[in-house]
């Protein structure tokens, strides 16, 4: 990325904005001496501005200078444990002030850090703890009884809080020799998760590349909805860190909850998952509560917006919503903006600086557009691939997303995954397209269409609906309207109203637990 592209957006953000000669200096210092990662954001923005709340939670708020500080007793505690540059960690742990250190501390050890999610069942969390090596375990008092007895030493927010209390005020690290890893998971929609590798920002390019679309600005506060241990949560954090930023945190999504956040610490961004403020929408709508009155921006990403949703959320809280589409082993592809919501909600958008988007066919050859083929990236913060060794297909520079996707009219669009593809028959269905045709009934809240065993045709569609309140839509209504749009082999067989759909702890929706209600 070219220098004056990078300043012109650091400027614009007001990273530089006027500042007494000696910080501004220890800020260059902060970055020459940690780097790029999580700690070297932190200290140049304590160097910066230390007396700036850095983070809050419904019990704690931390000024820049006390994160530094709790971040650096944190490192001690781990170190007196026995853990140093290169082991490896995990952190079983929800949004609050203390996550935040935990993270930053083992950052600035030099340690591998292991996000794990706190929807991990028993025998998933038992599985990775062997499968990462983790020689620790921190974790909050709740999964205290989940945790158990995995043979792998532990510390819990309790005990970790009564160290830290006992250590008091300890001197700074030295920046370790190697920065260490982040490890994130895979969502484990279909399958066990697989740990991905992050690699650490070799300079500020990969943060511009967010800033140019999405206008997050110097200490603005932030509204952190999306979980830390997912890749948009800890995307949040990274960027939060780099521009100074309040970030606000609460350990569990509540829609009136969060959307009160915004307006009692005058939130300028909220980061979310798109489930999280479909929800806070509709509570907002039900209890009419006043719109938040400086946010700019809500950035969302997990997994794609409902038919419809987006103009029906920026009706109700302006022109701020953007959708963000990446992965665990991407970080970002496409971003779309509230233009390109409002002129065709189903995008993708386009890529952000820095990123390299390809449809290629099965010949890795590109494709016309409107053809759909596999979608390729490339940029800087491609994964590392995967703990266990394994890979995805990659060519010229770029990896497969494991997505279909299409170009039209100069925005990108995302079809589906590619191993989701239903064969009924001898022809091919795209599952997600017959989702987003169900989902523009104003009775469906929301659906699933997914691929069950048939004898006789290998597979079938089913359709899993959620209904709205007093809705009244037969099996017979659903499969009508995907016959009045798309061709007879798409049509799903079986349709099943449920009452809702399983989701993980980062709002997607876990396709291998949808079961037939009659099965």
């Amino acid at each position: 990325m070219k220098p004056t592209v990078v300043a012109t957006t650091m400027a614009k953000r007001g990273f530089f904005a006027p500042a007494l000669p000696h910080r501004l200096a220890r800020q260059l210092t902060s970055m020459r001496t940690w780097g790029f990662g999580l700690a070297g954001e932190l200290r140049q923005a304590a160097a910066r501005s230390p007396k700036s709340v850095a983070v809050v939670d419904d019990d704690r708020r931390l000024t820049y200078a006390e994160l530094v500080a709790e971040s650096d007793a944190v490192t001690s505690v781990l170190s007196a444990r026995g853990i140093g540059p290169g082991d490896r960690i995990g952190l079983l742990a929800r949004n609050h002030v203390g996550t935040v250190s935990a993270i930053l501390g083992a950052n600035a050890l030099g340690a591998d850090l292991v996000l794990l999610n706190t929807g991990l069942g028993a025998d998933a969390l038992a599985h990775l703890v062997t499968e990462q090596d983790l020689r620790l375990l921190v974790h909050d008092d709740e999964f205290s009884s989940l945790v158990g007895d995995l043979g792998v030493g532990r510390l819990s927010e309790r005990d970790l809080a009564r160290e830290l209390h006992l250590l008091g005020p300890v001197p700074g690290p030295p920046p370790p020799v190697e920065a260490g890893r982040t490890v994130i998971l895979t969502s484990g929609t279909t399958g066990m998760p697989r740990a991905a590798t992050r690699r650490t920002p070799g300079g500020l390019g990969p943060m511009v590349s967010m800033l140019d679309r999405i206008p997050l600005n110097n200490r603005d506060r932030v509204l952190v909805s999306a979980p830390l241990f997912h890749t948009w949560g800890y995307a949040a954090l990274q960027l939060g860190l780099g521009v100074r930023a309040t970030l606000v945190l609460q350990r569990r999504f509540d829609p009136v909850a969060a959307h009160t956040a915004l307006v009692r610490y005058r939130c300028h961004a909220m980061f979310a998952v798109p489930i999280l403020i479909e929800r806070m929408l509709a509570a907002a709508d039900a209890g009419d509560l006043p719109r938040p009155p400086e946010l700019r921006v809500v950035a969302v990403s997990g997994s794609s917006l409902s038919t419809g949703f987006a103009p029906r959320f920026m009706d109700r809280y302006g022109e701020v919503l953007y959708s963000l589409y990446g992965s665990t082993e991407a970080s970002w592809i496409c971003i779309a903006d509230p233009r390109q919501l409002r002129r065709d909600p189903a995008t993708a958008g386009t890529p952000p600086l820095g990123t390299r988007v390809e449809i290629l066919d099965a010949d890795l050859a590109p494709v016309r557009d409107g053809v759909t083929g596999r979608i390729f990236v490339g940029n800087d913060l491609v994964f590392e691939g995967y703990s266990d060794g394994g890979g995805v297909t990659s060519h010229e520079g770029m990896i497969a997303t494991g997505d279909l996707g299409h170009r039209a009219g100069g925005l990108f669009y995302v079809d589906g995954r590619g191993d989701d593809m239903v064969v009924s028959g001898g022809e091919n269905v795209h599952p997600a397209a017959v989702q987003r045709i169900i989902e523009e009934s104003p009775e469906v809240r929301e659906v699933c269409v997914t691929g069950v065993p048939d004898a006789e045709f290998g597979q079938r569609l089913a359709a899993f609906v959620v209904l709205e309140e007093e809705a009244s839509l037969s099996g017979e209504d659903v499969r009508a309207l995907v016959r009045s749009r798309l061709a007879r082999h798409a049509v799903p067989r079986d349709v099943h109203f449920v009452e809702a759909l399983p989701r993980n702890a980062a709002g997607k929706v876990l396709a291998r637990e949808l079961v037939a209600p009659d099965a």
